[in-house]
């Protein structure tokens, strides 16, 4: 088959096909199957493969290899077997909703300010663009406005075939230079690109582009945009989580951004008081605990590790002379948080020993360490007496 003359080029629109079977050959828990001819898009060019049916077979993954499009099949097939394939063409239309999109995009983009795409991903969720050049929110701004006017205008999409003397003399954008067969994507007023991926065949049907975000990447741009029903979708679960923190917050849509940080002031406050409250508990307890010889061991379950921190530091003020360790178990799960206070000069290589005997990792500079291990705190104790006791 020519290159370029397969059903999807020929044909964008169809769903359903017929066929008949090349090869099949098993690969891994899959097989491996060529056909005659296919309307199922192979990945390439940043936009991912269609998926669908071949009979009643799965198609989950179409790829090129060499001059055939290899289909990724979860049922085996009898070479000169007719078949009928159905592309998922809701999956199909969004992503040539979306690469049209990036298309006009990315063509405004370098007629304005003469960036170049460095890199193109098309995800379920967001349409990922890279920049060679900075451009500000502002810029970014325009250049989405002239996006959806170029959209609205309903412009017919053009494709064509130039040959070599007729691509020498004309003005598109390409990451590199091509020879050969060249097939050449035209938004009329918005953009000529080659490219080898499927498109909509009026700008109109692109329905509208939302930049989602933009922001410094590797001296560039990095711009996520949404199109078509993929942004009728993203619209729609804007809303539903807007609706869930209208609930959660008993207030208005347009204030939720207020309610937040009236929350955020509330809870900081409640914090620095719970803070000073823990904070002078942990003086009135590390005051009165009884004297030990050389180790003071803490089991204190639930605290933060930077909970563990203060408690450590308050019992060092007190009882500075000895061996400080301060443990606390997370939810009864046998995972332990501590903190080690100790003058002597090998406490990191204590440390380290501490760590291999209780499943631990940790460390630090004297005179604290911290860590965690998995243990109990039978184990946890009679290990520090081992070694500190």
């Amino acid at each position: 088959m020519p290159a370029m003359s397969e059903l999807f080029y020929r044909e964008p629109y169809c769903k359903e096909f017929k066929a008949t079977v090349i090869s099949c050959s098993p690969n891994k828990d899959k097989y491996d199957l060529v056909l005659s001819d296919t309307a199922f898009y192979p990945e390439g060019g940043g936009q991912p493969s269609d998926t669908g049916l071949i009979n009643e077979a799965f198609v989950s993954f179409v790829k090129k290899v060499g001059g055939n499009i290899v289909h990724s099949v979860d049922k085996p097939f009898e070479a000169g077997q007719e078949i009928t394939g159905k592309i998922d063409w809701n999956k199909r239309f969004d992503n040539m909703q979306n690469h049209s999109c990036e298309h006009i995009f990315s063509g405004i983009a370098n007629a304005l300010h003469g960036t170049a795409n460095v890199g193109f991903h098309m995800a379920d969720d967001l349409i990922t663009v890279d920049f060679d050049k900075y451009l500000t929110a502002e810029e970014i701004a325009k250049i989405e406005a002239a996006t959806n006017e170029a959209i609205l205008k309903d412009a017919p999409v053009k494709i064509f075939f130039p040959d070599e003397k007729e691509l020498q003399e004309l003005n598109y954008r390409s990451k590199k230079e091509l020879k050969g067969t060249v097939r050449i994507v035209e938004f009329p007023g918005s953009d000529r690109c080659a490219c080898c991926g499927t498109h909509v065949s009026r700008t109109g049907e692109i329905g509208m582009c939302k930049v989602i975000s933009s922001m410094k990447h590797r001296g560039g741009t990095r711009v996520q945009f949404v199109a078509g029903e993929r942004l009728h979708n993203y619209f729609n679960m804007l809303l539903r989580e807007s609706a869930s923190c209208v609930e959660q917050l008993s207030a208005k849509p347009q204030e939720i951004s207020k309610a937040l940080g009236k929350l955020f002031e509330e809870n900081e406050s409640l914090r620095e008081k719970l803070n000073r409250r823990t904070e002078k508990l942990f003086e009135n307890i590390s005051v009165n605990l009884p004297e030990k010889d050389k180790l003071l061991l803490v089991n204190c379950p639930s605290l933060t590790p930077f909970e563990i921190k203060i408690f450590a530091t308050k019992l060092s003020e007190q009882k500075s002379s000895r061996t400080i360790a301060v443990i606390s178990e997370q939810n009864n799960s046998g995972l332990f948080y501590y903190i080690i206070y100790s003058v002597l000069p090998d406490l990191p290589q204590l440390t380290k020993k501490f760590n291999t005997a209780l499943n631990g990792k940790g460390g630090g500079k004297a005179p604290f360490v911290q860590g965690s291990v998995n243990s109990t705190e039978e184990k946890i104790e009679q290990t520090l007496k081992e070694l500190f006791g």
